[in-house]
C-alpha cells in the first residue's frame, strides 16, 4: 500500500518537531502521505489541513486544524506505525509489533478532543497563553462554528450568541429602544454585565466598546467562549469570561452572498450583502484576506404592533400589590391638551380650540387603563432599525522560516435616524386665564369662576417628535510579528491603534426657558396680536408665542423656537501593544514543561464635546455632558504548565496550570490577578478539570468619565404605591475602585473512544465579585432606597409631594455580586455511512445552563434575581435555559432544527405583581441549505431560515426583554457563491 510507505518516507525525512512549528510550516512534498497534497499554514500550535487537498481513498482526509502531534496520530491511525515525542522534542515514528494495514473503508475513530463539535475544530487556547501542542486549558470553553451561527438569521454575531444559554441579551436593538446605546451589540456572559465579558478579535482587544456589529460576519470562522475567569491570561474585564472571535485568515478564493428577511407581519425587513476574497502570493509565503458586508434592518415600529408588548404596564392594585395590565396610557395628558385643575378639569381641547369631555378609562395614579390616554408605545420603536457596513483586510507574509509579519485594517460604520420617544408635558403646564390663544368664551368662564390659571397636560404629537440620529464608526489598524528562537521558543509582538466615533443628534427636545416664555402669551396692547409676555418688558427677546390648545395648533415658527437638538460628538481611542514569549525550556518524566510570559500596555481615552445648548443645560428633559478622560495600564504576566503524571492508573495525563498578572493603572494603582488549574485524564476519554482564580476589573471610560445615557422607564414606586413613567439618567464616577472576583470552576469532559462522535461536558461555577462596579437599574434603585439604603435615596429625585421626578443611576461600588450554577453540553455525531449506504452526518447537540443563584448585595439588602426575567431593567436571568438541535449535513444538502427553552419564572421578582408568573417558553427554529454546482470551480449554497416557527408570542408586558422574542415568526432566504 502507498499509505504505509509514504509514512515511512515521512519518518526517513528526519522532520524534527519543535514545541510549536515555525511560520509558515510545510513538510517536504516527498514526505507527505499521498492522500494529502499539501499542509497549510500554522497558527500557533496548529496545522491547518485543507479537506480539498485529499485525493482518493488511501487515507481519510483531515479537515480542520490540529496540533502537529494530533495530526500525526490521526494520519498514522490504523497503519501499523506508532508515534511518540522524545524528550528533545523530535517526533519518532516506528513500526508496531501488531501492525496491520487498514481496510479500504476504515476511518479513524474520533479522538476525545473537546474542541470537536460539528466539524473538526482547532485546539482552543483562548483560556490560556500556553500554546503547546495538545494542551487543553482547565478553564471551560465552548466552541461555536460559523455554521452554528447561521441558524435564526440573526443580524449580527452578538444576536446569534444571545441564543445560547450562557448569554444574556442585555443591550440589543430590542432592549435599547429609548436610550443612547440604541442598536449596539455587545455580549454579556451569565448576565454579569457587558463590561465583565472581554471580547477579543483573534486574541487581541479591539476598539468600539465591544460592539460586534463592527466585525464582518463573512470573515468569521468560529467563536471561542471561555465561561470562567480569565483575567490572569487576558487582563481586566474577563471576570465572567472571554469571547474570542476567530477570523478565517486562510480563505482561498472568492465568496459572495446575499440575504433577505421579513417577519410574518411584514415588518423587520432586512437585506444583507457580503463578500470576501483570499489568496496566497510569493509561492505561498504570503496571504491576503479581505471581506466586507452591508446590512439594512428596518426594525419594528411602533411598539403596539405587537399586542402582548405595546401599552402594557404595571399599575397599582391596592395593599401594596400591582398588576401587569394592557392598554395603559397617560391619565394626565391628551393630544391637544387636557385640563387637570379648576372648573374645566377633565376637559380636552379639540383642534379648533374648543373643549370636550375627555374619555377616561380606569385612572390609577398618573396612568389610565382604556380610555383615550396616549402612550409613547403608539409611536416609538419596539426593535430599533439599524444600517451598517463593516470591512476588514489582512495581509501576512513569512519573511523567513523564523519570522512572520501580519498587518490588519478594520473599518465599520453604523447609523440610523428614527423616532425615539416623546418630550411631553404630563400635567406640568400652567396656563394663565389671560392667555392670548384661549377662546374668549373659555376665558370669560374662568373669570366668572374666579380662576386666574389652570394646569394642563399635553401629549405633544404635533411637535417635531424627538428622533435619534446617530452614527458610530470605528477604524483600527494592527501590525503583528510572530517568530521563533531556536528549537523551543516562540515569540509574538503587536501594536494596535483604534478610534471609535459616536455622534448623536436628537432633534425635537423642548427648551425649558423658551417653552415657558412661549406658553405665557398675551395680547399686545398696541397691535392686539398674540405676543410673549416677556416681550412686553424686553423688546429684544426673540420669543415666539405658542398656541397649545388643540392638536396641530402650534405654528412652525413657535415650534422652532421651543425645540432644539441635543448633540454629542465622542471619540474614544485605544492604543494597545504587547510582547509574549512561549516555550518548553525543559522536560520532566511526564512531558515538557511549558511557560508563557509577556508584557502589555494600553492607553484608553475619551473626548466628548456637546452642543452649546447642552452646555447651557437648556433642555428640560436631558442634556448631553462633555467628557474628557483616560487611563493607562501597564501589565506583566506569566503562565506555566507542568505535566505531573502520565500513563499511570487513574493518572493518564495529569497537568497543573498556573498564571499570574500584575496590572498597574495610573488611576487606581497596582492590582494582582491569578489562576490555578488542574486537569487529569482518569481513563480513556474522561478528563476532569478544576480552576480557582482571582479576577479583576478596573472601571472603564464610560464608568469613570460618563458617556451620558438617558431613557424613560415605567417603574413601580413602593413609597406612593403607583407606577410612574420617569426619566432615568446614567453617568460616571471617577472615584470608582477596581472590583475583584473569586471564581471556582470544576467539571469534566467525556468522549469515550468506544462511542465515536460522543462528547459530554459538565461544569460547575461559582463567582463572587466584591466592590462591584455597576449602575443600579431604576426599579432596583427605588426599591433599595425604600428598603433603607439612604445612600441610594440620593439618586432618586422627588418633588415636594413625594412624586419621583427622575432617577440617576451613576456608577457605584456595591458590596457584593454572587452567582453559581452548572453548564452542560452533550454532542453526538454519527456518520451515516457507518450504519447505512446514506451519505452525510447526523449530529445532535444539547447546551444547558442552570443558575442556582444570582444575587446583589448593597450592604443593606440582598436581592435574588434568578427567575426575574420579564424585563431588562433588572439583572434577572432564568433558572434554566436549554438549546437543543439536531442537524444533518452532506455534500448536497443540510438542515438543522433547533429548540430554545426558557424555564418558567417571574416578570419581576423585586415587586409584588399579582400576575407575575411567566410560563416556560419554547421556540423552534429551522435552517435548510442546499449546495448547487455553479460551473467549473464554483459552488452555490442556497439557504432558508424560519425563526420561531410556531409564532410564539412574547409574554405580556415583556417590552425590552433580553430573553423573549418580540418579533414573532421570521423568514429569511439567502445564497452564497464560492469560487
Amino acid at each position: 500500500m502507498i499509505w504505509p510507505s509514504a509514512v515511512a518516507c515521512f519518518a526517513a525525512s528526519a522532520v524534527t518537531a519543535e514545541a510549536a512549528p515555525k511560520f509558515p510550516f510545510s513538510l517536504p512534498r516527498q514526505s507527505l502521505p499521498q492522500s494529502l497534497e499539501t499542509v497549510g499554514t500554522v497558527t500557533h500550535s496548529n496545522i491547518i489541513f485543507s479537506p480539498r487537498a485529499a485525493k482518493g481513498h488511501i487515507a481519510p482526509p483531515l479537515k480542520g486544524s490540529y496540533s502537529v502531534a494530533e495530526a500525526l496520530r490521526r494520519l498514522l491511525k490504523g497503519t501499523g506505525l506508532a508515534f511518540s515525542l522524545t524528550a528533545g522534542g523530535s517526533y519518532v515514528i516506528s513500526q508496531r509489533a501488531d501492525a496491520r494495514a487498514p481496510d479500504d473503508d476504515e476511518t479513524p475513530v474520533d479522538t476525545p478532543a473537546s474542541a470537536e463539535l460539528y466539524e473538526a475544530a482547532p485546539i482552543i487556547v483562548t483560556g490560556s497563553r500556553i500554546d503547546t501542542p495538545g494542551f487543553e486549558a482547565p478553564t471551560p470553553t465552548l466552541h461555536v462554528t460559523r455554521s452554528s451561527l447561521d441558524i435564526g438569521a440573526r443580524p449580527n454575531v452578538a444576536a446569534a450568541l444571545n441564543d445560547l444559554p450562557q448569554f444574556r441579551g442585555t443591550i440589543s436593538p430590542q432592549t435599547s429602544g429609548t436610550n443612547t446605546s440604541a442598536g449596539a451589540a455587545p455580549v454579556d456572559l451569565r448576565g454579569l454585565g457587558i463590561n465583565r465579558t472581554l471580547v477579543l478579535l483573534d486574541g487581541r482587544r479591539f476598539s468600539s466598546e465591544n460592539d460586534l456589529n463592527t466585525v464582518p460576519t463573512v470573515l468569521i470562522k468560529s467563536v471561542d467562549i471561555v465561561t470562567g475567569g480569565a483575567s490572569a491570561a487576558w487582563g481586566s474585564g474577563a471576570v465572567a469570561g472571554v469571547v474570542n472571535i476567530v477570523l478565517d485568515e486562510d480563505l482561498d478564493g472568492l465568496r459572495l452572498g446575499g440575504q433577505a428577511g421579513i417577519s410574518s407581519r411584514g415588518d423587520a425587513a432586512e437585506h444583507r450583502f457580503e463578500g470576501a476574497f483570499g489568496t496566497g502570493f510569493a509561492d505561498g509565503r504570503g496571504h491576503l484576506t479581505i471581506g466586507a458586508e452591508y446590512l439594512d434592518n428596518r426594525g419594528v415600529i411602533p411598539k403596539v404592533s405587537r399586542p402582548t408588548v405595546g401599552r402594557w404596564s404595571t399599575v397599582a392594585a391596592g395593599n401594596g400589590n400591582f398588576m401587569l395590565t394592557p392598554d395603559v396610557g397617560f391619565a394626565n395628558a391628551a393630544h391637544g391638551g387636557l385640563i387637570l385643575s379648576g372648573v374645566f378639569t377633565g376637559k380636552a381641547f379639540d383642534p379648533d380650540g374648543s373643549l370636550r369631555d375627555f374619555r377616561y378609562g380606569t385612572v390609577i395614579g398618573n396612568d389610565m387603563i382604556g380610555g383615550e390616554g396616549p402612550s409613547n408605545d403608539d409611536i416609538s420603536p419596539l426593535v430599533t432599525p439599524q444600517r451598517r457596513y463593516s470591512a476588514l483586510g489582512r495581509m501576512s507574509f513569512a519573511v523567513s522560516d523564523a519570522l512572520k509579519i501580519t498587518a490588519e485594517l478594520r473599518h465599520s460604520r453604523m447609523w440610523n435616524d428614527y423616532i425615539w420617544f416623546g418630550d411631553h408635558n404630563r400635567g406640568n403646564i400652567t396656563v394663565s386665564a389671560d392667555n392670548a390663544f384661549l377662546s374668549p368664551t373659555i376665558a370669560a368662564q374662568l373669570l366668572a369662576a374666579g380662576e386666574t390659571s389652570f394646569r394642563m397636560g399635553r401629549f405633544n404629537s404635533d411637535f417635531p417628535f424627538p428622533r435619534i440620529d446617530f452614527a458610530r464608526s470605528t477604524t483600527q489598524a494592527t501590525i503583528a510579528l510572530d517568530g521563533k528562537i531556536g528549537g523551543h521558543w516562540r515569540w509574538s509582538g503587536y501594536y494596535s491603534r483604534g478610534e471609535y466615533h459616536n455622534d448623536i443628534d436628537t432633534p425635537g427636545f423642548v427648551l425649558a426657558t423658551n417653552f415657558n416664555q412661549a406658553v405665557d402669551a398675551v395680547r399686545d396692547p398696541v397691535t392686539g396680536q398674540p405676543v410673549c409676555r416677556v416681550k412686553l418688558t424686553d423688546p429684544s427677546s426673540a420669543c415666539v408665542p405658542i398656541n397649545l390648545f388643540g392638536e396641530g395648533s402650534p405654528s412652525p415658527e413657535a415650534l422652532a423656537y421651543v425645540t432644539g437638538t441635543p448633540r454629542q460628538r465622542a471619540t474614544t481611542r485605544l492604543d494597545v501593544g504587547g510582547f509574549s514569549l512561549r516555550g518548553e525550556p525543559f522536560s520532566l518524566w511526564a512531558g515538557p514543561v511549558s511557560i508563557a510570559a509577556g508584557i502589555e500596555a494600553r492607553r484608553e481615552s475619551i473626548r466628548q464635546t456637546v452642543g452649546a445648548l447642552d452646555l447651557a443645560k437648556a433642555f428640560r428633559t436631558f442634556n448631553f455632558a462633555p467628557i474628557v478622560g483616560g487611563f493607562t495600564v501597564k501589565e506583566a504576566f506569566g503562565e506555566i504548565l507542568v505535566p505531573v503524571a502520565r500513563d499511570l492508573p487513574l493518572l493518564r495525563k495529569f497537568e497543573l496550570n498556573a498564571a499570574v498578572r500584575l496590572s498597574d493603572y495610573d488611576t487606581t494603582g497596582s492590582i494582582w490577578s491569578w489562576k490555578l488549574g488542574a486537569t487529569n485524564e482518569f481513563f480513556p476519554g474522561f478528563r476532569a478539570r478544576f480552576t480557582r482564580s482571582r479576577d479583576i476589573r478596573s472601571a472603564n471610560l464610560a464608568e469613570l468619565y460618563t458617556q451620558l445615557q438617558t431613557g424613560y422607564n415605567t417603574i413601580i414606586d413602593p413609597l406612593k404605591g403607583v407606577n410612574v413613567y420617569v426619566l432615568s439618567y446614567s453617568g460616571g464616577n471617577p472615584g470608582l475602585q477596581p472590583e475583584t472576583a473569586s471564581t471556582l470552576t470544576a467539571g469534566f469532559v467525556y468522549a469515550p473512544p468506544a462511542i465515536p462522535g460522543l462528547h459530554l461536558s459538565l461544569d460547575y461555577y461559582r463567582i463572587r465579585i466584591d466592590d462591584v462596579i455597576t449602575t443600579v437599574p431604576a426599579q432596583d434603585l427605588v426599591v433599595r432606597c425604600f428598603n433603607g439604603n439612604q445612600a441610594l435615596c440620593a439618586h432618586v429625585e422627588r418633588d415636594a409631594a413625594g412624586n419621583i421626578l427622575y432617577t440617576t443611576s451613576s456608577y457605584l461600588n456595591l458590596s457584593q455580586y454572587r452567582t453559581r450554577g452548572i453548564d452542560a453540553e452533550l454532542l453526538q455525531r454519527l456518520k451515516l455511512d457507518r450504519i447505512s449506504s446514506l451519505p452525510g452526518e447526523v449530529s445532535f447537540r444539547l447546551l444547558a445552563s442552570w443558575v442556582d443563584s444570582l444575587t446583589t448585595d448593597d450592604g443593606v439588602s440582598a436581592i435574588e434575581y434568578v427567575g426575574s426575567q420579564g424585563n431588562s431593567f433588572s439583572f434577572g436571568v432564568p433558572r434554566w435555559r436549554v438549546n437543543a438541535s439536531i442537524a444533518y449535513d452532506s455534500d448536497d444538502f443540510g438542515g438543522q432544527l433547533r429548540l430554545r427553552h426558557i424555564s418558567a419564572g417571574n416578570y419581576n421578582s423585586t415587586v409584588k405583581l399579582l400576575n407575575n408568573r411567566i410560563p416556560a417558553y419554547n421556540y423552534v427554529d429551522l435552517l435548510m441549505r442546499a449546495h448547487i454546482a455553479a460551473g467549473a470551480g464554483a459552488k452555490m449554497e442556497i439557504y432558508a431560515n424560519i425563526s420561531n416557527i410556531f409564532d410564539k408570542q412574547a409574554p405580556n408586558g415583556s417590552l425590552y426583554s433580553p430573553f423573549y422574542d418580540v418579533v414573532g415568526r421570521y423568514f429569511s432566504l439567502g445564497a452564497r457563491l464560492g469560487f
